[in-house]
């Protein structure tokens, strides 16, 4: 594998991960959870975006068409998951209590999948696949990964320099804004089922 093609299939891969935008979602989702529980959640949710990513790098286009599912079918799924998440967090006041109380298993869900192993980065696997092969979009794909539970990990210092106020004031954004793209990828979903059925 070249360095060239690494970075042909790492570059579309960090513009689909987005551990940048992602990384306030992450800090409003894990609002008001112990450090020591956010770490955990940050490993839980890589690990699980790994195993999501590489069991689509051997068996996603086959299991599309096995169970007729279409890419558009798994963006407007992704989607209007991740809508009931931004209104529940939108309209939810005692935000922090509710979050500890399903810590554990939120590391998976919502945020391993399909916050990082969305359907953007899922169906960019799947191109990519096709383009460069298995073994350096699997690299590309890890290396994405790692990256966005390192920056995961260190959004902690972010949450001391801005304060409590500032957490909260950037969660309810955040929560906004994933509504948005909650929107948009179900928009997207629509537009590439009638694409297909006008091929």
């Amino acid at each position: 594998m070249s360095l060239h093609i690494f970075w042909l299939c790492f570059v579309p891969l960090f513009v689909a991960v987005d551990p940048i935008g992602v990384m306030p979602i992450y800090l409003s989702i894990t609002e008001g959870i112990e450090l020591h529980r956010r770490r955990s959640i940050v490993f839980t949710s890589v690990i699980t975006a790994m195993i999501v990513g590489l069991l689509f790098l051997f068996i996603g286009e086959a299991v599309f068409r096995l169970l007729g599912i279409t890419v558009g079918d798994f963006m407007i799924a992704g989607g209007i998951i991740l809508f009931l998440i931004s209104v529940s967090d939108l309209l939810t006041v005692e935000k922090s209590l509710r979050k500890v109380v399903r810590a554990e298993s939120m590391g998976p869900v919502p945020i391993g999948v399909p916050l990082i192993a969305g359907p953007a980065v899922l169906t960019t696997v799947m191109l990519l696949i096709q383009e460069y092969g298995f073994f350096p979009t699997a690299v590309a794909m890890i290396a994405n990964i790692l990256i966005a539970g390192a920056i995961f990990l260190l959004s902690g210092h972010i949450i001391r320099i801005i304060g409590n106020s500032g957490s909260k004031i950037m969660s309810k954004i955040a929560s906004l804004f994933l509504a948005a793209i909650a929107v948009m990828m179900v928009r997207r979903g629509i537009f590439t089922i009638l694409e297909n059925s006008l091929m």
